[in-house]
């Protein structure tokens, strides 16, 4: 069975850090693309950052951009997503997706695989 499977959520204060895990099982997605979504309760799931499957682009969405860095290390079958300067509206339940495509990271990939989501809470 494929799966995703998220880590290293957890309640932070304001502009503090936190580095998301995704891992892979059931087989490998080295040569899928790999993205990063988040949903706050009551809104909808938005895209945050995708990285292609050989790492040499990536993408982010601009509420992010200069504060979270997404990464990959195909050796371990897993994605990162370091995250600082954290900031309360970053809190949402956070998942991570696979897209089998070798195009460039953008946020309208066909992701077909999603993780059961890891939750991150910023306190004010």
């Amino acid at each position: 069975q494929v799966q995703l499977e998220e880590s290293g959520g957890g309640l932070v204060q304001t502009g503090g850090s936190l580095r998301l895990s995704c891992a892979a099982s059931g087989r490998t997605f080295n040569s899928y693309a790999k993205g990063w979504f988040r949903q706050a309760p009551g809104k909808e799931r938005q895209f945050v950052a995708a990285i292609s499957y050989s790492g040499d682009t990536t993408y982010y969405a601009d509420s992010v951009k200069g504060r979270f860095t997404i990464s990959r290390d195909n050796a371990k079958n897993t994605m990162y997503l370091q995250m600082n300067s954290l900031k309360p509206e970053d809190t949402a339940v956070y998942y991570c997706a696979a897209a089998d495509t070798r195009r460039v990271a953008t946020p309208t990939l066909p992701w077909g695989y999603w993780g059961q989501g890891t939750q991150v809470t910023v306190s004010s």
